[in-house]
């Protein structure tokens, strides 16, 4: 392990609980002594989350446990794309790579470990462009005797993910090409079989429907060929399915299909076989899949807004 450890940047809302049981989880890793932590605080919005904002504020005035921490308090309410960009890129033009993690995402004690080793033996190659602490349940068990520690999937994830400086920096978050890409249906076929709802999303995207940093991240990886680096057994739970964040709905994902592995990987072994397995993928897809009445429900909702999606090309 190299000397220079990933910073760690931490985005926090107006989430108490759940920042503290972030904050407590990575306390716990192997490497947090010697870590430094970049903290946004996001604004609040408005005054009905204008306490819990505060409550946020002054519970992370309290955290100690790395070897530095460093708060930035937005004074205007940037939202979570426009704040993680920005904090991002802030962060990464002083160091060449970084760990992020948003205020819902628990980590194991080998989260850290995990990442900066990947981060270390990954960094000169060009076709990798981020590392995650998750994995699905499912690819976990579907792989229970795979001898490697990682695997490598098309798909960005947001559950928890660090990259280098000269990967971020290249990404275009503008994505100027969109107007060629939707409609071209090879691409978008091919778009969508790392997890069918990417065209879906990054149309939104570009509607104006939602604001997402990682759609356009993962679109990204996608048109220059590059892979993320995922471990065998999940080093992140997410507790966020409770309704309090933006973008989760109470019920939407239940407890059973997380990691029962959470603690597993210990030491690390590093596979640099990147030649796609069809069978992970096809595992693994199946984690993002969605179902037809749910497209017809979301074309609805589009139609009201006075756009109109064709997601069956």
């Amino acid at each position: 392990m190299d000397n220079q450890l990933a910073p760690i940047a931490l985005f926090v809302y107006n989430r108490p609980w759940h920042t503290q049981q972030t904050v407590e989880a990575l306390q716990k890793n192997e490497l947090a002594k010697e870590s430094e932590l970049f903290i946004y605080s996001d604004e609040a919005k408005n005054k009905n989350t204008r306490k819990s904002v505060d409550e946020v504020r002054n519970y992370i005035e309290t955290i100690s446990g790395f070897k530095k921490v460093t708060i930035i308090k937005r004074e205007k309410n940037w939202g979570l794309a426009n704040s993680i960009i920005h904090g991002a890129t802030e962060v990464l033009n002083k160091y060449e790579k970084i760990i992020v993690l948003e205020d819902d995402l628990i980590t194991s004690p080998y989260f850290l470990k995990f990442m900066n080793e990947s981060l270390i033996f990954y960094k000169n190659e060009k076709n990798i462009l981020s590392v995650t602490g998750f994995s699905p349940f499912n690819v976990e068990n579907y792989i229970e005797n795979y001898k490697y520690s990682n695997y490598f999937h098309r798909r960005a994830m947001s559950w928890s993910w660090a990259t280098w400086s000269n990967k971020w920096n290249k990404v275009d978050w503008e994505v100027d090409d969109f107007n060629v890409f939707i409609k071209n249906n090879i691409l978008k076929k091919d778009f969508n079989s790392v997890g069918d709802n990417l065209v879906e999303m990054l149309f939104q995207q570009q509607k104006g429907l939602i604001n997402s940093w990682y759609v356009r991240f993962t679109y990204h990886g996608f048109k220059n060929a590059m892979l993320t680096v995922y471990p065998k057994y999940s080093l992140i739970y997410n507790n966020g399915f409770d309704s309090s964040g933006t973008h989760t709905k109470k019920g939407s994902m239940d407890k059973i299909i997380q990691s029962k592995k959470f603690d597993k990987i210990k030491t690390l072994d590093f596979s640099s076989d990147y030649r796609d397995s069809e069978t992970i993928h096809e595992v693994f897809n199946t984690f993002f899949s969605k179902t037809f009445f749910g497209d017809v429900k979301l074309n609805v909702k589009y139609l009201l807004k006075g756009v109109f999606f064709e997601r069956y090309f």
